[in-house]
């Protein structure tokens, strides 16, 4: 599965969520390096995804941005997967509700 398929899959599910906006960002080119594959907002709470294939690593670059994007508060995760996305935003709103 390509890193595109499996941003387009992980996009599809957050966007059919109740409170939720999602959408793919662009860290090359005209974008800034090292910026998140997916930003969005969940239930009023933002989340920055940088999706990588199976087995795939963030790059140092990429490790920095969304370090930032966690001491701001937002939800940072490196998923691989939807169902690694899902798990990602479900323990994070487990943590809120408490």
């Amino acid at each position: 599965m390509s890193e595109k398929s499996i941003v387009n899959s992980i996009l599809k599910y957050l966007n059919s969520l109740p409170q939720c906006r999602a959408e793919k960002t662009w860290g090359g080119g005209y974008g800034n390096a090292g910026k998140p594959d997916i930003t969005g907002c969940l239930s009023g709470r933002r989340f920055e995804l940088e999706v990588k294939v199976p087995g795939g690593k963030a790059t140092p670059l990429q490790k920095v941005t969304l370090e930032q994007w966690k001491e701001a508060g937002a939800i940072v995760a490196v998923v691989h997967s939807v169902e690694e996305a899902k798990e990602i935003l479900k323990e994070a709103e487990a943590k809120c509700e408490k």
